[in-house]
């Protein structure tokens, strides 16, 4: 009973992390890669990956951990060899896989799901005989809270993402009407202030008052 307890106390820390890694928008892969870790720690996972990927379904982030090399590079390999074919031609949503012979393996995936879309896959793999199908809930649980953790920090940086687009547009915007306003009077301004210097070269023939008030339109024009 102690051990049950234990287990399930660190699988609540586990869920109790990944929510507030996800509401605090912490960065994305050390929370992840701690979640993974721990989650393979609890459920008895030799191995286990998140992949991410874009629309076009390719991968746009790998987090991984393992016990060793060799359960690194069997994880790899079941991704590349099969799961990932599965799921593009097969529409794979999740699947528990045993492997038998000298060194049987169990197996597992599940799909990464927000709103109706699929952004990414949890998968796992443990050495020996033991049934991975009897964690379904537990990787369930998990993939929901990773789910949740991911799309809540993929949004905030949309969110920065488009704050900096809307930053830039202004900015353009401003650029462009600045460039507009220089040229609208800037052609006109030269007129006048040309037309103002070929009137003063006749200082001699203009009184004072003419003379002061042409100097203050040239001053005028030179600050515009």
């Amino acid at each position: 009973d102690l051990e049950v307890n234990t287990r399930n106390e660190g699988r609540y820390e586990l869920l109790r992390r990944l929510a507030i890694a996800g509401a605090a928008s912490e960065e994305l892969r050390p929370s992840v890669e701690s979640a993974l870790e721990l989650a393979s720690e609890l459920a008895g996972l030799d191995a286990a990956a998140i992949y991410l990927w874009n629309d076009k379904h390719d991968i746009s982030l790998t987090v991984s951990y393992s016990v060793d090399e060799e359960m690194a590079s069997k994880q790899q390999a079941l991704e590349d060899e099969l799961l990932r074919k599965l799921r593009l031609e097969r529409s794979l949503t999740s699947g528990y896989l045993s492997f038998g012979g000298d060194n049987p393996l169990q197996s597992f995936t599940m799909l990464l799901r927000q709103g109706g879309k699929t952004f990414g896959a949890l998968t796992g793999i443990s050495r020996g005989k033991n049934k991975l199908l009897n964690e379904d809930s537990f990787f369930e649980a998990i993939t929901a809270a990773l789910a949740m953790n991911i799309a809540v920090t993929a949004s905030s940086r949309a969110t920065e993402a488009a704050s900096d687009l809307i930053d830039r547009e202004r900015l353009s915007a401003v650029v462009q009407t600045a460039v507009a306003v220089n040229h609208e009077i800037n052609n006109p301004l030269t007129a006048i202030l040309g037309n103002v210097q070929l009137l003063l070269l006749k200082r001699d023939d203009l009184d004072e008052e003419l003379l002061h008030k042409l100097k203050t339109i040239e001053q005028s024009a030179m600050r515009i």
